[in-house]
């Protein structure tokens, strides 16, 4: 009876000590992979589940949305120029059996190909097209990288090349080549104003060639321009008709 007694508090500490080991609490986010022996038994979580010891064993998976930082790589474009880029990628575990099976681990490995993916695509890419199609670099990049992390149950929802690094004289090429396009747009730009100008002058011309009235009053109104100016000297603009009746009357004289 004192046996069974001892016995009993020891059996009661054993029983909650197994307890203790084998209960896992499991958040929202993250789920188990539980082994039976060795072998894959099924994927459990979220909450509290058991784990027994030295039978089972559990790989914690988390299936929130990874940010990663790809580092800085040294890249040749098609029109050899080197820079360096780096990149973020983010992605999340879909299925955390494969990604726990089929992959040792499925962080490094995605870093890695990401990294080779950059290095790969943006070497057959142009600088220009590097600067100035940034989406859809972007895009062919997320679609590589997702379809090589597949296998792994590993969903790649966005890469985004973060910063381009030129050399210094390939700056101050980019920055001669864009104030030549500034002057270039500027004078384009002068000559279709003054080609627009001249269209309307022509058309003025006509109107006033067809009304002599309408020359009469821009006499006038030159005479007001220059009345407003204050000048010394004032330069009366007269019609050539105004004075046809005195050529006509000093032609008889001349014939005498």
């Amino acid at each position: 009876m004192i046996q069974l007694l001892v016995s009993l508090p020891g059996l009661i500490l054993i029983v909650l000590l197994f307890l203790f080991i084998s209960l896992k609490i499991l958040k929202e986010y993250e789920r188990g992979v539980i082994f039976f022996l060795g072998r894959f038994q099924k994927v459990k979580g979220p909450g509290l589940i058991i784990v027994i010891p030295g039978i089972q064993s559990m790989a914690k998976v988390g299936l929130r949305t990874i940010v990663m930082d790809v580092p800085p790589q040294d890249v040749i474009t098609r029109d050899n120029v080197s820079v360096k880029v780096n990149a973020i990628i983010y992605f999340r575990v879909i299925d955390p059996q494969r990604a726990i099976i089929q992959v040792e681990d499925y962080l490094y490995a995605t870093s890695q190909l990401s990294q080779t993916t950059l290095r790969s695509v943006l070497g057959q890419s142009q600088l220009d097209d590097l600067l100035s199609k940034r989406e859809e670099i972007n895009s062919k990049l997320q679609q590589i990288i997702d379809q090589q992390t597949e296998p792994w149950g590993i969903k790649v929802s966005a890469v985004e090349v973060k910063n381009v690094d030129l050399p210094q004289e390939m700056i101050r090429a980019i920055a001669k080549q864009a104030e030549a396009e500034r002057e270039r747009r500027a004078k384009v730009i002068h000559a279709e104003g003054e080609y627009q100008a001249a269209e309307k002058l022509t058309e003025a011309g006509e109107i006033i060639s067809r009304n002599p009235t309408t020359l009469q009053l821009r006499y006038l109104q030159t005479l007001t321009e220059i009345a407003a100016e204050k000048n010394s000297t004032t330069i009366f603009p007269v019609p050539i008709d105004f004075l046809e009746p005195f050529f006509k009357r000093r032609e008889p004289e001349k014939k005498q």
